[in-house]
């Protein structure tokens, strides 16, 4: 059987018995059997925003939220303080597939699950199962450029857009996860949710516990994309003009990753095809383009500055892959300078690009996470730099 969670209301299938947890629980079909960590539920939720995104702004957006948990997690009783996380997705991929990967020990959530964290992640508007604008269907909202990878295999030609503006902005993304997290916490009968954040989900994760300390446990940030010379304040003129949303083929991720690789068998082809496939899978429409593509809004962003990042208290993880070449080692780094939490870690990871949680070393990413969402500690620490991976 599969079940939908929608708005603030848990309804959870009596009929579910012993032996019938490899089943996965959603909207959108029948029951199927889980593609990895069959002992692990998969359950889908949809939560009602009214979007202040640009693109749609006052409609209702349906934010996607995946719950990984085990059975015994499922069926207990409200409060689960200190057990629920929340992963954040960055500015490609969507959360679903970048912490879920379907391939067997490759998924961040199901792994934290099976330690009996209750691990959901969130698809902001315009990413994977989420509401998509309506000017993301329409090809010309991409960059003229990245239309003539388009023509003729799709397009005829360039095209002029129909939405001249970023789609979502950092606020709308911040607004987001405010109603998810508030869903999470009424849930599951908590006053605080962890938060663990990917490239962009940095800036979406931290940036959102500065503006909320008080909804917010801990952090964990792989590849944060801090910038110490980002705006402070929104632009005086809103929307921001710029294309609406940009796109990724499979060349393109290809490429992008092959160009992070500094060690022997870094990363398995098969697991590549995986999140490739999951990606499209995740875009149906996208998938139609051309030669197949992932389409995600693009971002008019402001208001994580280093000022913020000073007066942050909340206890941080952050994770630096020694070979990431999207975000710099020197840029963590930075953040870790800069953090005003006392309780704060910096794991430089040898041999691992920006995409850490599918490659050789996932398993050291992923045990420094649980022990830091669990007691605050990676190898013991509380504050200071760990190596590992090397």
């Amino acid at each position: 059987m599969r079940v939908t969670m929608t708005g603030v209301t848990r309804f959870v299938a009596i009929a579910l018995l012993a032996g019938s947890a490899s089943l996965v629980f959603g909207g959108r079909g029948m029951a199927q059997a889980a593609p990895h960590a069959p002992d692990v539920l998969s359950i889908d939720h949809y939560v009602r925003v009214e979007s202040t995104a640009p693109s749609m702004k006052g409609e209702i957006a349906q934010i996607y939220v995946r719950e990984r948990a085990a059975p015994s997690t499922v069926f207990r009783s409200l409060d689960l303080e200190g057990r629920v996380v929340l992963f954040v997705h960055g500015a490609g991929t969507p959360a679903e597939v970048a912490f879920d990967a379907p391939y067997e020990g490759f998924s961040w959530m199901a792994h934290h699950a099976e330690a009996g964290f209750d691990a959901f992640s969130v698809d902001m508007t315009g990413y994977g199962l989420s509401t998509r604008p309506t000017a993301m269907n329409d090809p010309c909202n991409l960059s003229e450029e990245q239309q003539a990878d388009l023509v003729p295999s799709f397009l005829d030609r360039t095209c002029a857009p129909s939405f001249p503006y970023r789609a979502t902005t950092s606020a709308s993304d911040w607004h987001d996860i405010d109603g998810v997290v508030d869903y999470l916490r009424k849930l599951r009968g908590v006053d605080r949710v962890s938060l663990v954040g990917w490239s962009a989900g940095g800036p979406r994760a931290a940036g959102y516990a500065a503006l909320h300390p008080d909804k917010v446990d801990r952090i964990v940030l792989l590849a944060p994309a801090y910038n110490r010379a980002a705006p402070a304040e929104p632009p005086a003129n809103l929307p921001v003009a710029g294309p609406a949303m940009n796109k990724q083929t499979h060349h393109d991720f290809e490429a992008l990753w092959n160009r992070q690789v500094g060690c022997v068998d870094q990363y398995e082809p098969a697991v590549s095809a995986a999140v490739w496939g999951a990606m499209l899978a995740s875009d149906p429409v996208g998938a139609t383009w051309g030669p197949g593509l992932r389409r995600a809004p693009q971002r008019a962003s402001w208001g994580w500055t280093q000022e913020v990042v000073r007066q942050t208290a909340t206890p941080m993880l952050l994770v630096a892959g020694i070979h990431d070449g999207q975000v710099p080692p020197a840029r963590v780094r930075q953040m870790y300078d800069d953090l005003g939490s006392q309780e704060k870690v910096l794991l430089d990871l040898g041999c691992s690009s920006h995409n850490a949680m599918w490659e050789m070393n996932r398993t050291l990413l992923f045990d420094a996470s649980l022990e830091w969402l669990t007691s605050g500690t990676v190898d013991g620490l509380a504050n200071g730099v760990v190596r590992k991976g090397y």
